[in-house]
């Protein structure tokens, strides 16, 4: 028992005793093959989630994305501006992130920067940097994005949320590659090429005066547009299996795959928070199934109740007047999916109405600020998507 201890511990697979049958024998050592490839397959999927993004991230069976990729793939080559947009989740860092990898400035560094996060009085000195003693609390020089960004790329994502004075300092530092920190009194020339990315119409907020017009050109030298989920339903099915393979292996579980009425009710929701949400969703499937593969009590409610019972957008949706579709449920269910769908609506509607001001729209829903949260990462609802342009809708997210 020792000699054998011993030996697994020194790197040994497997022990077998030299009176053992040549049937055994085949048998172990066949078994052994298997478990040694699966080993390999596992590390190999594991490098390649790893791995920086690529375009051949976005391969697609959907012909609206295929059309889309033929296009960004001439613009990996490029070095112009680029201007990406697409609702919340369709992954438009990760295609900025692609295009730079594939692009003359690969060996650059990649910097992206939310615009929206940052706030107001800091957002200069964030994306230009400035200069010690240039305001309160500035001890020591700092560089901003531009100078970190300096040979390869800047992202900037959310920026249709950038402050309109501050519009114009973009423009020149976009249009004449220098820029100068807060405090400073030099101009430093930078070499960047930029990508940015918005949810918004940004042709919507530049007829508002919210956005400028001659920023808004100079940044769409190209423009790409992300189709939603939504519209390349077909695609699911292999997204699903690809971030299965994913969460098994960083989850450490034995699952195999998706029932197939799972991937049914997988397929025919709506997704509004669009490839993000559905890998959260996977996530939280391969970490909560039971069995070896994922089932519909494995996925959320509002995914996996039938269509009639999340179809809110209209009060009086269709689904509601039908419970006929509702007879294969037990009660509770159908009740529970009910609440989840109105709820979601509810906090939707209020967090439209307050353009997605927390302290106001917990107020109006008697709650507080706290509870409020809680009920809006239940449903994924975030308050950045819900800041109106003025037409009375929210901001279709990044």
């Amino acid at each position: 028992a020792q000699e054998r201890s011993a030996l697994l511990g020194a790197g040994s697979l497997a022990v077998v005793n030299h009176r053992v049958s040549d049937e055994t024998l085949v048998e172990t050592l066949l078994a052994l093959l298997h478990r040694r490839q699966e080993q390999v397959e596992q590390g190999l999927r594991a490098e390649r989630f790893d791995e920086k993004p690529s375009l051949r991230d976005f391969v697609s069976r959907s012909p609206a994305i295929q059309s889309f990729m033929h296009t960004a793939q001439r613009l990996a080559r490029s070095d112009s501006s680029l201007l990406i947009l697409g609702e919340t989740g369709v992954g438009k860092e990760r295609l900025a992130q692609a295009l730079h990898s594939e692009g003359p400035r690969a060996a650059g560094p990649f910097v992206p920067v939310n615009c929206g996060a940052l706030p107001e009085s800091l957002i200069e000195s964030e994306l230009f940097g400035h200069e010690e003693g240039a305001f309160t609390g500035a001890s020591r020089a700092r560089r901003g994005y531009f100078e970190l960004a300096h040979k390869g790329t800047l992202f900037l994502d959310e920026i249709a949320e950038t402050p309109l004075h501050l519009q114009v300092k973009l423009l020149r530092a976009i249009e004449t590659r220098m820029i100068q920190r807060v405090g400073g009194e030099r101009p430093l020339q930078v070499d960047v090429r930029m990508m940015a990315a918005t949810n918004r119409d940004l042709d919507a907020e530049v007829a508002a005066r919210r956005f400028r017009s001659d920023l808004y050109y100079r940044l769409a030298v190209v423009t790409l547009s992300i189709p939603p989920l939504r519209d390349r339903r077909e695609d699911i099915p292999e997204l699903i299996d690809t971030y299965i393979q994913r969460f098994r292996i960083h989850l450490g579980r034995e699952v195999a795959g998706c029932a197939p009425d799972a991937v049914e009710a997988l397929v025919q929701y709506g997704w509004p928070g669009n490839v993000r949400e559905l890998i959260n969703v996977i996530e939280r499937a391969v970490l909560l199934c039971s069995g070896d593969r994922i089932e519909v009590q494995d996925l959320p409610q509002n995914v996996a109740a039938p269509a009639g019972l999340t179809a809110l957008d209209d009060p009086l949706a269709p689904g509601l007047a039908k419970p006929d579709t509702w007879i294969d449920r037990p009660l509770r269910e159908v009740k529970e999916s009910l609440i989840a769908s109105v709820e979601r609506r509810y906090v939707s509607e209020l967090l439209r109405a307050t353009r997605g001001r927390i302290g106001e729209t917990a107020k109006r829903a008697g709650l507080n600020e706290r509870a409020l949260y809680a009920v809006m990462k239940r449903h994924g609802l975030r308050k950045e998507d819900f800041k109106r342009s003025g037409d009375g809708e929210p901001a279709r997210g990044s």
